[in-house]
């Protein structure tokens, strides 16, 4: 990682800053990843914890996630159960 940058672009190999598969829909807050179904181990595992999202500064944290870390974090093993077991 350097300075904050842990991607790099496809296309030139240059670090960036975000994902380049990430994006946020035009009519929403809500980001899709374009290659969720082929996307790379790291991605499958990541993140564990809300507060390694919170320490990477992941664009997909809502401030009521901060809000309410406990409950973030429920929801978050709900949703990661297809890629690795919950966390207890």
């Amino acid at each position: 990682m350097s300075n904050g940058k842990i991607w790099r672009s496809p296309e030139t190999g240059e670090l960036i800053e975000l994902c380049p598969w990430l994006h946020k829909g035009t009519d929403s807050n809500v980001y899709t990843c374009e290659i969720y179904y082929d996307r790379p181990d790291d991605c499958r595992f990541y993140p564990s914890t809300i507060a390694e999202m919170v320490n990477d500064e992941c664009e997909m944290l809502d401030e009521s996630d901060k809000a309410n870390p406990k409950k973030a974090q429920q929801d978050l093993d709900r949703i990661m159960a297809d890629s690795r077991p919950a966390l207890e």
